[in-house]
């Protein structure tokens, strides 16, 4: 009995010692090949699915080894999700520590100046970022933007270009409003401008016309001398007659504009109306802003492209038709 009681001991260490050295070899032994791989870890995914996820890219082997790791290490509600650019030669640990760390992948999304808001919430949705009739439809929420300290009728306008930095499984299309249009605020409050306005605009009267001087401008150095013509229009109550607030006027634009389209009115046709459009026309960068606040000191009521990018800038109309019948009728 007791040869047997020590064969059965025997037995019984040679087999922990083998589950532990089974064991301690999974902990040690690197995932193989080279590179990196890009591992999406989705809200509410077990532990289960995790582990299935990390063998199907091959980087640890999914069996009772992982789940004994992370249960024995109390991981279970702190693999954290999120997208991750893992490393192949990582150990099970060491890539188990990345995904409790959260060391989760920064995206940098450039949203350049001058796009609409249907155009913003493309390029969000491009990488599949938001739903972009989602993020559209609340861009024309009322609460939601009043919610945001803005009381008008649409978020067009106030969606600031900016390089955003984005994470996986941390935005919505409400936390990307809301960080864009926190980004105008934070540009607006360092422009300082008085709390009466400037030029007799309000806010969103400055925003509206930075718009069209962002979408008129072609060369950037001539935006404060282009924000200077549109404020002499005003001032003499003539119209801005602006061709990018016809085309945002126009529901499927198809790119060209005809005469019909500069006589049919609508709420953005300064060819029609008096004054400003109903709203701004894109979303403008500082740049843009600024130079309604502070520019260039000229009497010019007219440009006309040059068709490189620049303006021949006229104080009345007989020089602005020859500058017209030289650059653009003639051409």
């Amino acid at each position: 009995m007791r040869r047997l009681f020590l064969v059965l001991l025997v037995l019984v260490f040679l087999g922990f010692s083998g589950l532990g050295i089974w064991y301690v070899s999974y902990l040690r032994t690197p995932s193989t090949g080279e590179g990196e791989e890009i591992v999406r870890i989705a809200r509410g995914m077990g532990v289960r699915q995790i582990g299935a996820l990390l063998a199907q890219k091959g980087l640890i082997q999914n069996d009772i080894r992982y789940l004994a790791y992370v249960y024995l290490g109390d991981l279970t509600t702190r693999l954290r999700a999120g997208e991750y650019s893992i490393a192949r030669g990582l150990t099970p640990p060491e890539v188990i520590r990345l995904l409790v760390e959260g060391a989760t992948l920064r995206h940098q999304v450039t949203i350049p100046e001058g796009l609409s808001a249907v155009q913003v919430a493309e390029l969000f949705a491009r990488d599949g970022w938001i739903d972009p009739d989602r993020f559209l439809a609340l861009t024309r929420k009322r609460e939601f933007i009043h919610s945001l300290g803005l009381e008008v009728e649409s978020l067009e306008g106030y969606l600031f270009p900016e390089t955003y930095t984005m994470v996986r499984n941390e935005v919505s299309e409400q936390r990307v409003l809301e960080m864009m249009v926190q980004r105008f605020f934070q540009v607006w409050s360092a422009l300082h401008v008085p709390e009466k306005g400037v030029h007799g605009l309000s806010r969103h009267q400055v925003v509206i016309l930075a718009s069209i001087v962002e979408k008129e401008t072609g060369a950037a150095s001539e935006r404060p001398l282009i924000a200077r013509v549109f404020l002499n229009r005003l001032e003499k109550k003539m119209r801005l007659q602006s061709d990018p607030t016809v085309i945002y006027g126009i529901k499927d634009f198809n790119g060209n504009i005809t005469r019909a389209d500069l006589r049919t009115k609508t709420p953005y046709n300064t060819y029609v109306i008096a004054g400003l459009p109903a709203g701004p026309i894109c979303n403008p960068g500082r740049a843009a802003l600024e130079a309604i606040i502070i520019p260039a000191a000229s009497e010019a009521l007219y440009f006309v492209s040059r068709n490189d990018g620049t303006h021949i800038f006229s104080t009345n109309l007989r020089d602005h038709n020859r500058a017209v019948w030289k650059f653009q009728r003639k051409k």
